[in-house]
């Protein structure tokens, strides 16, 4: 093994390859600390001992940066518990998502800003979405009742309460995306759902959905829900 030798003569451990992995991870340990409102490009390199400039080489920007870090804190959310039924298997994985934001309070405000910013969520997220699609489809929803289901969860699929399915069609194409017809080979079920629910234009809560109509379902679902809990106390 060669060592790599300081001027006053002192063995030193070469220093670990800068990669993209290691200034995700960095930027999360930062905003763990002191929030991500505080992190800059400054501070990661200083704590991984680089300069900001060599930084820029693995994210282009504040927003790449951004959304690299959304991807590696969906990445800790548990797989799908196998030979469990749908309902079991939702459930952890939102409960392990929750877990996965109170390690990492700074997350929900990004997730929500950046998908209200990208034309699509990152390719991470639309692989964690549409596996939670796959497990109603495989549990016996309709696709009609998936839609609703996904509406009803809404972001508490990713461990909190905000509407994931804001409208996007006036933004432009995210450049670092495949083409449509690669993301709907790649997400099966996201593409099956998309061409399946009825466009209204209007709606406030994405294309495709029916304000009123997902109103009153999460609403009667809601109270369903309390009576049955009213009526077992």
């Amino acid at each position: 093994m060669v060592e790599i030798t300081t001027q006053a003569g002192a063995a030193a451990q070469p220093r670990t390859p800068l990669s993209k992995t290691r200034v995700l991870e960095t930027a999360v340990a930062l905003a763990d600390e002191g929030g991500v409102d505080a992190l800059s490009m400054r501070k990661i390199a200083q704590a991984l001992g680089v300069v900001p400039m060599a930084l820029y080489k693995h994210v282009a920007n504040k927003n790449e940066l951004l959304d690299g870090m959304i991807d590696v804190v969906v990445g800790e959310i548990d797989p799908p518990a196998a030979g469990a039924d749908w309902k079991s298997a939702i459930r952890e994985r939102v409960l392990s998502a929750r877990r996965m934001l109170l390690r990492h309070p700074w997350a929900p405000g990004v997730i929500e800003s950046r998908m209200k910013e990208r034309a699509t969520p990152t390719l991470v997220v639309l692989e964690y979405l549409d596996s939670m699609i796959g497990i109603f489809r495989a549990g016996g929803f309709s696709i009609d009742l998936t839609h609703h289901a996904m509406h009803v969860m809404g972001s508490r699929l990713l461990g909190f309460s905000q509407e994931l399915f804001e409208d996007s069609s006036d933004r432009a194409p995210e450049p670092d995306m495949p083409p449509p017809e690669e993301i709907a080979e790649r997400f099966p079920y996201i593409a099956e759902l998309a061409m399946a629910v009825a466009h209204d234009e209007e709606s406030v809560v994405g294309s495709g959905c029916d304000d009123q109509f997902e109103f009153e379902f999460a609403l009667d679902l809601t109270l369903d829900g309390l009576q049955r809990l009213h009526d077992t106390a």
